[in-house]
């Protein structure tokens, strides 16, 4: 039988010390919950709660409410956060379940962008249905309390279950993140603190578990950003790609055209490759069949724009040489 004890410590621990001021855990509307798992993917707590979580919920306060936004409206609140194709999965699932989200994990992994280890977590946060959950923190704790050199998920779910405290599904999922965040670290774990850490295997040498994996190099991708103007207007498309579908931005190429001035060059790091983009003033009739819209200032802040494509209008060149309507 499984040792309890490691149960009743992490349970223990979290009456103590966990996160319990973090605002979505004063709440247990799932749409709350929900906001804050797709968030929190890919990004820090810190950003998450002081820039993103409240202007998001004060601007849509149910899911009823971004179910009925347009998709422009949605990535312009999550503007900044990144990773956007989280945004859209977000307007289509609201679409989709027509602002209520189910209470069960099969039927809330059905819906677009909610994986198992989410949906578990909706349904032990809001519902404390007796769910594990499988976030990366989670990953290494079980690594290294089972002494696993290699993350393979369904082991991982098997032990997920075997540690799972049934009687606290809320308070031991969130002691779990809550001690990978702060103890069970990628680099210089706090074993000494870790309620985990009188039965880990893994305690004498938790750098193994899992085994790192070397980094590839990201590529670097240079590209031209075309600055086409018209009548005092910019001429933007609506990008269609995965990586910032629903964004507004400039035509991009991969080749310079002939007779074009550069207003110099912007740089921004994607998870998988860096971006190196040199913004150019062309004038080119070709080119306005290939403009979704032209913007006026004004017009423009309103739109929903990637990082890069805000960092080329804030070039001081581009303030000398476009000159925009207001």
């Amino acid at each position: 039988m499984f040792d309890l004890n490691v149960k009743e410590a992490i349970y223990t621990w979290y009456q103590k010390n966990g996160r319990h001021d973090l605002p979505w855990r004063q709440s247990d509307d799932a749409y709350k919950i929900y906001l804050s798992e797709i968030m929190l993917q890919q990004t820090q707590v810190k950003t998450v709660q002081e820039r993103f979580y409240f202007p998001f919920l004060e601007r849509f306060p149910t899911l009823q409410s971004v179910a009925e936004a347009p998709l422009d409206d949605i990535l312009k609140m999550w503007e900044g956060l990144g990773y956007y194709t989280r945004a859209k999965n977000l307007h289509h699932t609201a679409i989709t379940c027509e602002g209520v989200l189910p209470k069960t994990p099969e039927a809330l992994s059905g819906l677009k962008g909610i994986g198992k280890s989410t949906a578990n977590a909706i349904c032990a946060f809001a519902h404390h249905q007796a769910l594990p959950i499988l976030d990366a923190n989670v990953k290494r704790i079980l690594c290294r309390y089972f002494a696993l050199h290699v993350k393979i998920e369904n082991v991982l779910w098997e032990k997920a279950w075997e540690l799972l405290n049934e009687k606290h599904p809320y308070e031991h999922n969130q002691a779990m993140m809550d001690i990978g965040a702060t103890l069970c670290t990628p680099k210089n774990p706090n074993c000494l603190a870790c309620p985990l850490a009188f039965s880990c295997k893994g305690k004498s040498a938790p750098q193994n578990y899992p085994m790192p994996l070397k980094k590839a190099k990201i590529p670097t991708k240079k590209r031209f950003a075309l600055i086409i103007e018209k009548e005092g207007k910019l001429g933007l498309i609506q990008r269609t790609e995965r990586l910032l579908h629903g964004l507004w931005g400039f035509i991009q190429s991969e080749e310079c055209p002939k007779h074009a001035k550069s207003l110099g060059k912007v740089s921004h790091t994607y998870s998988h490759f860096k971006l190196e983009l040199e913004a150019i003033i062309i004038t080119c009739e070709d080119l306005h069949a290939k403009v979704d819209g032209y913007f006026t200032n004004e017009q423009i802040a309103k739109l929903a724009l990637s990082t890069v494509d805000k960092k080329i209008l804030a070039l001081p060149t581009m303030m000398r040489n476009v000159a925009l309507t207001s």
